[in-house]
């Protein structure tokens, strides 16, 4: 998983790509292609 400032970038690598509010963080997510992990905050 990678640790970001931005996560706008990697939302646009892959079309399934989420942002996701969890606990207080963002975090993108991809049920399709997992290796597409990053985490803010």
């Amino acid at each position: 998983m990678k640790i970001k400032n931005s996560l706008k970038a990697l939302v646009k690598r892959h079309r399934d790509n989420r942002v996701v509010r969890r606990r207080g963080r963002l975090y993108v997510i991809n049920k399709t292609n997992r290796r597409f992990k990053a985490r803010q905050g």
